[in-house]
């Protein structure tokens, strides 16, 4: 058997003997996205596919595809549709491609699935996903699956955000293309990441509210970065990371019996 926990570097009769032994599939959802100039447009399939391969490693689990295409980019998480190669896609298709991934795994012998969210505005498009596709598979008479769905950068414990953020935590939707995400790019693709190209136009300024067409003076830093990069370290990254894994692969034990 190939040692892979990546779904598509498995053959189909390796595949079938993983789902035959029970084990959990990761789902990563990503996007194609600006992330300011220092960064790739890759950073949201990046991240959580590396943190599903280790998670996998630890539970002993596979890694499917990612959904490389996300919702809709929005100005105060994400920069906006305006940064040339961000690609999105609507809500409702974002909904039904999840839709139909699921409902396929589960028909192939899923009965243990984790949707790992790493794109902000994915988040309730996914549950709308995640939600069709489970009245699909109960009307298939698929009465045993069960499935899991969240953001991995929740499991950061308070201990190290305080570490990372001595100053205070500017917020996860703020933190798009700055610190935290820097950080981890540095572990997971260093080659990637052009520290010279960190900007120093942040932090975005932004009202409460969304407005429509998006304002010039609207408190978006031009370079996309919504927070601050500067102080990006593999050792923050590597820190995260830690509780990403630890805490997530202790939920999946819990939630599965593993």
């Amino acid at each position: 058997m190939v040692d892979s926990v990546r779904l598509d570097e498995l053959s189909w009769p390796e595949f079938a003997a993983k789902m035959a032994a029970g084990a959990p599939v990761l789902l990563p959802l990503g996007s194609t996205e600006q992330h300011g100039p220092h960064l790739p447009l890759n950073v949201d399939v990046v991240l959580p596919t590396g943190v599903c391969e280790r998670i996998a490693r630890e539970v002993g689990g596979i890694v499917a595809p990612t959904v490389a295409y996300g919702c809709k980019s929005m100005p105060r998480s994400g920069g906006g549709e305006q940064f040339p190669g961000t690609l999105s896609v609507d809500a409702h298709t974002f909904a039904l491609v999840l839709r139909d991934v699921i409902r396929n795994l589960a028909r192939q012998g899923v009965r243990r699935l984790v949707v790992v969210n790493g794109h902000y505005e994915n988040l309730w498009p996914s549950v709308e996903g995640l939600d069709l596709a489970r009245r699909e598979i109960a009307r298939d008479g698929i009465t045993d699956f069960t499935v899991m769905r969240l953001e991995y950068w929740d499991f950061a414990t308070r201990p190290t955000l305080e570490s990372i953020f001595p100053d205070g935590f500017p917020g996860i939707e703020l933190e798009h293309a700055s610190l935290m995400e820097t950080s981890l790019m540095l572990v997971l693709r260093p080659d990637l990441v052009e520290m010279d190209k960190v900007p120093s136009d942040g932090p975005a300024t932004f009202p409460t509210y969304d407005r429509f067409p998006v304002p010039d003076d609207f408190g978006l830093p031009p370079s996309g970065v919504l927070a601050v990069a500067t102080g990006s370290t593999v050792e923050k990254g590597e820190v995260l990371m830690a509780d990403y894994v630890t805490h997530i692969s202790t939920a999946i034990r819990k939630e599965f019996g593993l």
